[in-house]
């Protein structure tokens, strides 16, 4: 049996697009819970300068395929030019 998976994906807004970065994270929530082996995809920390995102995947195989889907790669494109610096991503 695989070991389940859990990260938290921090993402520091621009000053000015929290409401932007906050709207594309929703969008892809909705289209990342439907993936196969994700268990938990949510905002679970919020403020101006600070959004934290917590996953949780059922393998280490359903977290590669989502890091090859299409909502990730739309996520990163919508991204692109509202985040101060890139997304730090942490295991826990």
């Amino acid at each position: 049996m695989s070991e389940i998976i859990n990260l938290e994906a921090i993402f520091i807004p621009n000053d000015g697009e929290f409401f932007r970065v906050k709207l594309a994270l929703d969008i892809a929530i909705e289209q990342v819970l439907e993936e196969p082996g994700c268990l938990r995809y949510e905002i679970t920390e919020e403020s101006e300068t600070r959004i934290v995102l917590t996953e949780q995947w059922a393998s280490e195989q359903d977290l590669e395929m989502h890091g090859k889907g299409i909502a990730l790669q739309d996520l990163n494109e919508s991204l692109s030019a509202l985040l101060a610096e890139p997304v730090a991503w942490e295991r826990r």
